[in-house]
């Protein structure tokens, strides 16, 4: 054999092996889609094209050739004929090459034969071919010979295999110095103290050696598929040569079933027997499958359970080990592959035989600590990736200052050195001696192709008599990967993309993983494990890319949001747990406590004896030993194992996309949190219960005391989250379109609290600041009282905040504007008789006939009333509100105020309004209320001319009206509530408000028209005072005291001016006799 064709077995074996697993990956996927319904081609399920496809499989090839050899028999014949010497522990990568060639070819005959319309596919192909180009495929005649050669793939490659034979069995019989190493118990690795950088801290520093550096990671996986589908194909060395029976033997007794390619799997026992089953005199190998079949399904199980286990523990020092002192990934290289390599094989394993074996023990099949062995498979991973340029700086050194001096006095103890051989070490030496970190990566081929190049049998230095510079040359090789071809060695011994396969099994792991509190710390490895799957594409099938990449975003976008929501509703029990214990802390449930205090001092008896005592709040921090664990204790555990695994890294990239984690826990707390608290208000449209504002803040603060805590376990920033949830609230509706507290509050207090007011059930109270339930025959199911005092209205401040209240202020100015609109259509129907009142009095007898002439007067003060505790309860929410921001804000609410106040009285009323606008956003009182200027303003309908009659004419309505409301029996003023029962008192307020705003829509004098006002309303009281019917004067002296809250309540008039028309001797005595009144009736 010439040369040039020996320097060239080294790269053929590499190009081949690599068309062979993109060949498996374009016939899996072909499998994959003829297997599948939904991705089957539509000729094979055309019903006209059924008999056609028939008649092409019946007649299939349709014509005789001599199938040709292939690039690969070619290959293996060079091989045979070079006499190539092939030994794992010295030419390991050109062996390593040899033996995958081997496994790939075979896997590749039988996949292929594994396609059931794989006859119709070509026949059709060549038919179309023909018809297109007017011939046959020129490959087709050899392609349809081998299919039908090929029919029983290893029956036919036994044969094919026999000149082959001596190699072969040569390069497998080289195993048993390295597989029975590598497939030992965990009980033997214990002992051994495998993969422990710290079971001799002498040697810590010492870098790990081996005479068989590659061999030390290789995959136990690859070498049984070596060994099982070598033998099949050279069984005659079963017999012949003990090494390789016990080789044999030992595959069969640790598998039940192999991996052709991703998912399709071989079962070794069957497959093996039915070959053997017909070979005259193998009754002996037959018994040797089937006890090995035995051994197999009693024992493997048990024996790689025990191997996981073990490795959970090994690779948890390492990682912790590693992670400490990085610096020992240099000198300790090789213990971090031999983990990952240890740890994959074991993982692939259980995969494989969970998903394809029968008859099995369930526990040793289902392994819900699998999580855990992945994580610190992932931590090292990551180790190598964060401190490549370490271990790079370390082997740079160790190739240049040690590697090229011992082959340097090894070159030069050789016997017998040939000239080429001289010059090719020479230059290998020479290389590695100025070798820095960016140089490295050019010796490898060129190793491979040297040791291909010294393994042939006529060669002048022959590796076989040689072994230790070839063992030099595989350290050397390792050493040169360790500076260039990290993420290569990352994949080759921890690539798990098998996964992408499994999906089921997959997600059962994940889920599996989930329910067990201790195995959810480890959750995250799951997502990480998707961005393993492109690594399992081939350029030769760029189809299944889109495939694989979609599979790996929809898993790993799966696998987070459940994690998400994992921690999300563990969040929520928690939470749930706070506001319960929160909740006991409220004022209403210390009235029990009180109640038995109080019983106690005067000594009732009251409720049966040995009733037992009510457990304070507090009972629950009180531990008699710390083995008691309570339910929060449990959620914090769990939630904490979570958080660290959502918390790992802060971001992955799968497939050129970018995921990362925290941002789902965020994204699910805005949602829980925005449910929780539109949740908490408990409103019931059908009851109209509601929950009072106070106790919805206190379950809130608790809530969110609850979420601060979460910033101690994961790096989220939760004040985003209250940010985004809590404005969201005080809108109308929320980003989804749903009604907020906002909306649920202000709904409830028009609805329900103002209109039950408007009914008369409810009165307004000034002296309490409240809005207090009337003894009614209808009780109520709400106490008003409640809902609205002081520290209600504070609390829905805080919740509501300013755009929250300005939205309530706005509903509230609807229904007023709406009152108002209906008001200006009386006082149309009432236009003429109006006009002459306005100016007729000082007339008392011409008034009195007009007033005779009036309609709807107890229309009017009704919907005035209704307007003033509109504006009331306005006044308190604005109270509230002002308070609230003068704690969180003082000096900017200050600045607001000075600003409001300081105002020249010349200023433009635009720029006014603008600055009453910012005031009573701040909660501050306003002379002109901005919000009903705006919500008037939009009533606009006749000429201005015409609009400021109707408003003027509307102050006189009311004016002249004022003296009905004597005759009214609940007009009696109250000194207690320093209001009326019937809610009168707030005309004050409405009268003055509503003038302040109409006048200045219309840009009219609002004193002047208030002074006109006054003039009317004093001169139709003071002629009640002539009355001497009894029912129509009966509360004329509460009813004078409207005209004092009346200037009280304005700035725009003074006490001076109501002297000028109304005398204040008849308000003092007004007040005298109520006060009187008052307390001759309550005594």
């Amino acid at each position: 054999t010439s040369l040039p064709e020996v320097q060239k077995l080294a790269e053929k074996l590499t190009i081949l092996n690599d068309r062979g697993i993109g060949m498996l990956t374009r016939i899996y996927n072909i499998k994959k889609a003829c297997g599948d319904p939904k991705a089957k081609p539509s000729y094979l399920i055309d019903k006209n094209l059924e008999s056609a496809v028939k008649f092409i499989v019946r007649k299939f090839p349709a014509i005789e050739t001599r199938n040709n050899n292939d690039h690969v028999c070619e290959l293996l014949n060079t091989v045979d004929a070079c006499q190539v010497f092939f030994d794992i522990t010295v030419n390991f990568d050109l062996t390593k090459n040899y033996l995958d060639l081997v496994v790939t070819y075979t896997n590749l005959m039988m996949l292929l034969s594994r396609i059931e319309e794989r006859k119709a596919i070509i026949g059709l192909y060549n038919y179309a071919h023909e018809m297109t180009h007017g011939s046959s495929d020129r490959e087709y005649p050899r392609l349809g010979q081998m299919i039908v050669d090929y029919e029983n793939p290893l029956k036919k490659m036994m044969e094919e295999f026999v000149p082959h034979g001596k190699v072969k069995i040569y390069a497998l019989v080289s195993l048993q110095m390295v597989y029975p190493r590598r497939n030992l118990s965990a009980d033997q690795w214990r002992n051994a103290q495998l993969l422990s950088l710290i079971s001799a801290p002498s040697t810590m520093l010492n870098p790990a050696q081996s005479d068989t550096m590659p061999c030390e990671y290789l995959s136990l996986d690859t070498m049984e598929k070596w060994i099982v589908f070598g033998f099949i194909l050279c069984h005659a060395a079963l017999s012949s040569d003990p090494a390789a029976l016990s080789l044999w033997k030992l595959a069969l007794q640790s598998s039940s079933c192999l991996c052709l390619f991703r998912d399709e799997v071989f079962h070794i026992h069957k497959s093996a027997e039915d070959l053997f089953v017909n070979i005259r005199g193998y009754n002996k190998r037959v018994n040797d499958i089937r006890e090995c079949k035995e051994s197999a399904l009693s024992h493997a199980g048990s024996m790689h359970r025990e191997r996981r286990k073990f490795l959970r523990s090994a690779l948890k020092e390492l990682a912790t080990v590693l992670a400490d002192q990085p610096g020992l990934l240099g000198p300790k290289a090789l213990f971090v592959f031999m983990a990952l390599s240890f740890a994959r094989d074991e993982i692939i394993w259980l995969l494989r035989h969970a998903d394809n074996i029968q008859k099995k023990s369930t526990d040793d099949f289902i392994d819900k600590h699998i999580a855990e062995l992945i994580f610190y498979m992932e931590e090292l991973r990551a180790h190598v990736r964060k401190y490549g340029p370490v271990m790079q700086r370390y082997y740079v050194q160790y190739l240049s200052g040690f590697d090229a001096v011992v082959l340097n006095e090894l070159v030069q103890n050789l016997s017998v050195c040939p000239e080429d051989e001289s010059i090719i070490m020479s230059s290998f030496v020479n290389t590695m001696t100025s070798l820095s970190v960016k140089q490295g990566s050019e010796p490898l081929l060129f190793k491979h192709s040297y040791n291909a190049y010294t393994s042939v049998s006529k060669a002048s230095l022959g590796l076989a008599d040689h072994r230790e510079l070839g063992k030099m040359m595989n350290t050397i090789i390792f050493h040169t990967k360790m500076v260039d071809s990290l993420v290569e060695m990352l994949v080759e011994t921890s690539d798990v993309s098998m996964f992408c396969f499994y999906s089921r099994a997959f997600e059962k792991m994940f889920q599996q993983c989930l329910e067990l509190p201790s195995q959810s710390r480890y959750s995250i490895s799951f997502p990480l494990l998707c961005t393993h799957f492109m690594s399992c594409t081939h350029e030769l099938c760029p189809e299944e890319r889109h495939h694989i990449g979609d599979r790996s975003l929809s898993l790993c976008n799966m696998f987070l949001d459940e994690m998400a929501k994992q921690a999300r509703n563990l969040i929520t029990d928690i939470c749930t747990e706070q506001c319960t214990l929160s909740d006991q802390l409220l004022p209403k449930h210390c009235a029990k406590t009180i109640s038995q205090a109080v019983n106690k001092k005067s000594k009732k008896q009251t409720g049966k004896k040995g009733e037992p005592e009510r457990e304070k709040p507090g009972v629950e921090s009180m531990r008699k030993n710390r083995l008691l664990v309570t339910n929060l204790d449990k959620l914090h555990t769990a939630l904490s194992e979570l958080c660290f695994s959502i918390n790992y890294v802060p971001n992955m990239m799968v497939w050129e996309h970018t995921f990362t984690p925290r941002e789902y826990l965020t994204s699910h707390l805005e949602i829980r949190f925005t449910k929780s608290i539109v949740g908490m208000t408990m409103y019931n449209q059908a009851t109209q219960e509601i929950a009072k504002p106070s106790e919805l803040l206190t379950s809130v603060r608790a809530y969110m005391t609850v979420l601060q805590s979460i910033e101690n376990y994961v790096q989220i920033d939760i004040t985003r989250v209250f940010n985004n949830v809590l404005l969201q609230q005080t809108q109308h509706l929320d980003s989804h379109g749903e009604p907020t507290i906002t909306s649920l509050y202000t709904n409830w207090y028009l609805e329900t609290l103002l209109r039950q007011v408007s009914n008369g059930h409810i009165a307004y109270f000034p002296a309490m600041k409240a809005f207090v339930n009337l003894p009614t025959e209808n009780e109520l199911t709400f106490n008003a009282e409640e809902y609205s005092d002081i520290s209600e209205m504070r609390s829905l401040s805080e919740l509501l905040g300013p755009y929250g209240m300005k939205f309530l202020s706005e509903s509230l100015m609807w229904h007023i504007s709406s009152q108002v609109a209906e008001l200006k259509k009386l006082v149309v129907d009432n236009v003429e008789v109006l006009t002459q009142m306005r100016t007729s009095f000082d007339k008392p007898d011409h008034m009195a006939a007009l007033f005779k002439r009036l309609t709807s007067v107890d229309s009017v003060l009704k919907r005035m009333t209704i307007i003033g505790v509109i504006l009331s309860f306005r006044s308190l929410a604005q109270e509230a509100l002002r308070d609230v921001l003068s704690c969180h804000i003082p000096f900017l609410v200050s600045s607001v105020e000075d600003f409001k106040d300081h105002i020249p009285r010349e200023t433009d009323m635009k720029v006014a309004m603008n600055v009453y606008e910012l005031s009573s956003a701040a909660g501050l009182p306003c002379e002109i209320d901005p919000a009903l200027v705006v919500a008037l303003s939009s009533q606009k309908s006749g000429s201005p001319e015409e609009e400021y009659k109707i408003a003027c004419l509307l102050m006189v309505f009311v004016a002249v009206s004022m003296p009905t409301l004597a005759s009214n029996v609940m007009s009696q003023y109250s000194p207690a509530i320093e209001g009326h029962c019937n809610n009168i008192h707030c005309l004050a307020k409405a009268i003055n408000q509503i003038a302040a705003a109409l006048f200045t829509i219309h840009k009219g004098s609002i004193e002047d028209r208030l002074k006109e006002f006054l003039a009317l309303a004093s001169s139709s009281l003071l002629k009640i005072g002539q009355e001497t019917d009894k029912s129509t004067t009966r509360n004329r002296e509460s009813v004078y005291l409207l005209l004092d809250m009346i200037v009280q309540e304005s700035p725009f008039l003074t006490m001076d001016l109501l002297e000028s028309c109304f005398p204040y001797v008849l308000l003092r005595n007004a007040y005298h006799a109520v006060y009187k009144q008052s307390v001759s009736s309550s005594a």
